[in-house]
């Protein structure tokens, strides 16, 4: 498939976003309910709020370059019985609205926080399970019909919202930082788990479309000789990345050297020898490996319509 820039950034933005909300509300609820923690002020929630509604709005703004028609943006909420791509664009200002709120009432330091911070974790998760079937849903794409899509999905969200949430406690909440650090290289190394699984999984499909099946034609020796176009067309452009084996190569060991050992490292280091710097570095590190790995996760998607346009000449 072809990697589109801007769901890269829709898709990797709000997992920040999503995670970094995760992150805030866990320390809340840890202090107050558990007593695990020490208690923050008001202001250090209402802050990582904002910025979370900030990454949240980012992806959204991003996603709409990726519309034909952005005027008719709200057309695609019509079909949410049946469509996971309506569910998302409904339930992602659901929870930005919720975000919006938790972040207000900390800032007005109302009682309520938990109970909106409750709702906002559940609108959460069905934010993670929506983006992720959105692609899992496509059974004839089988790099992406699996349930560790959503599982990626919710892991790499979870690890860069904590490794910013590490960034972020630097200057507001010191106490947070090897809290936030340590439970970022848990969830990085977990997230690096399951995505080598998808990865092993992926290298052992085996097509289950043909040359004969593409082109309706059961004969058993078939030469390609032309891609049916004189020249490209939205399917060729769509559907295909185009780029030769070696850079896909590249940009897949990018990815897992800058998402997952890269960032854990350097969070690990910045925690035991305070260093703010290098926990800072680990959410930039990790932030440009998602972008890489999203593009990788687009890009290894095979359409079987490639089997019918892949020779060009």
């Amino acid at each position: 498939m072809h990697p589109a820039f801007s769901v890269i950034l829709l898709t990797t933005l709000i997992g920040v976003g999503q995670g970094l909300f995760i992150a805030l509300y866990s320390a809340e609820f840890a202090a107050r309910l558990l007593g695990w923690l020490p208690h923050q002020n008001a202001s250090f929630f209402a802050a990582g709020s904002y910025i979370a509604l900030a990454f949240l709005a980012a992806g959204l703004i991003a996603s709409f370059f990726h519309l034909g028609r952005p005027e008719r943006a709200w057309r695609t909420a019509v079909m949410w019985r049946t469509s996971w791509l309506s569910r998302e664009v409904i339930v992602l200002p659901a929870f930005m609205a919720a975000v919006f709120a938790y972040g207000l009432m900390h800032q007005l330091e109302h009682e309520g926080t938990l109970a909106v911070g409750a709702a906002g974790m559940a609108l959460c998760i069905a934010l993670f399970v929506c983006t992720g079937m959105i692609y899992a849903c496509i059974k004839f794409l089988q790099e992406w019909a699996s349930a560790f899509t959503i599982v990626n999905f919710i892991a790499l969200g979870c690890a860069s919202g904590f490794t910013f949430a590490a960034a972020f406690a630097l200057a507001s909440a010191p106490e947070l930082v090897p809290v936030y650090a340590w439970l970022a290289v848990v969830l990085t190394l977990i997230a690096m788990c399951t995505r080598a699984a998808s990865l092993v999984r992926n290298a052992r499909i085996r097509p289950k479309s043909t040359l004969q099946t593409a082109i309706g034609v059961k004969h058993p020796k078939i030469a390609q000789m032309s891609q049916g176009f004189m020249g490209g067309s939205f399917n060729t452009r769509e559907f295909l990345h185009g780029h030769p084996h070696t850079v896909v190569r590249l940009v897949k060991w990018t990815f897992l050297l800058l998402v997952f050992p890269v960032p854990a490292a350097l969070l690990a280091a910045g925690a035991a020898w305070s260093v703010p710097t290098l926990i800072a570095a680990a959410f930039v590190a990790q932030y440009v490996g998602l972008i890489a790995e999203r593009w990788f996760f687009f890009a290894q998607a095979r359409h079987p319509q490639n089997l019918y346009y892949q020779a060009i000449s």
